[in-house]
């Protein structure tokens, strides 16, 4: 949520900054914007799902949200795995 809310934040800004210094908006045209805009969300989102067919081949390497990664524990005489 929190990148939802910068995300439009800074959005407005750019904005505001270019209406405020006569600068060209840094877009294309209305139409072929958002035909753009479409365009690439559904190549992102077909990617997306094209990629998320197989299982991640790291995942045991994956430190999820808390980006702790798993360690194996080690026996406090040697050091070798448990």
């Amino acid at each position: 949520m929190l990148k939802i809310a910068l995300g439009l934040l800074l959005g407005f800004g750019i904005g505001a900054m270019t209406r405020w210094f006569d600068i060209p908006v840094p877009a294309p045209p209305k139409i072929p914007g958002a035909l753009l805009v479409v365009a690439m969300t559904l190549g992102y989102v077909a990617t997306d799902r094209w990629l998320g067919r197989e299982p991640a081949q790291s995942a045991e390497a994956c430190g999820g949200p808390t980006g702790e990664v798993p360690h194996e524990e080690t026996s406090p005489t040697d050091g070798s795995p448990a």
